[in-house]
């Protein structure tokens, strides 16, 4: 009788859907042809991630990544290049360290140029590498995964 009680209605109340970040996975050509792209530090733990952030009003996804890469990066997107081209899941610490599920579009987007004054220059480290690079220095499987199979030129001038 507990174990039931537990298992169809507290369990269930316990239990929080996942929350929604938009990312921005920014990229240009490098100079030897080939694709690289961008990646920051967190603030607080300074792991290596995607500029990413919580939907903001008034804006779509692509729109919240679009924002969040200038935020965290300084990073200026070519218009019109947004495109969705994966979603991962991660564990975030939220204040006060309640762990909770968040799932992640990932819009990636050409750079037109990177900005020296941005708005958290002064908290973030940032740095451009190839794909499969990034793909070994960030922490969450599924963003590996994604980085490690980003290939945006794949006919001149097309994503994917």
């Amino acid at each position: 009788m507990f174990h039931a009680l537990v298992q169809n209605f507290i369990g269930p109340i316990l239990r929080r859907p996942p929350r929604f970040q938009a990312a921005a996975l920014c990229y240009r050509r490098g100079s030897a042809g080939g694709c690289e792209v961008l990646l920051v530090t967190s603030r607080e733990t300074k792991r290596w991630v995607l500029p990413k952030g919580w939907p903001k009003r008034g804006l779509d996804a692509a729109g919240t990544a679009r924002e969040e890469a200038w935020e965290e990066a300084g990073m200026r997107p070519l218009p019109g290049t947004a495109l969705r081209v994966g979603r991962y899941s991660y564990m975030k610490r939220l204040e006060g360290g309640l762990p909770v599920p968040v799932d992640v579009a990932v819009f990636a987007m050409e750079a037109d140029r990177l900005e020296d004054d941005f708005p958290e220059k002064d908290q973030r480290e940032r740095r451009w590498v190839a794909p499969a690079e990034a793909a070994a220095m960030v922490e969450e499987p599924g963003l590996a995964e994604i980085l490690a199979g980003f290939r945006p030129w794949r006919r001149p001038g097309t994503l994917r």
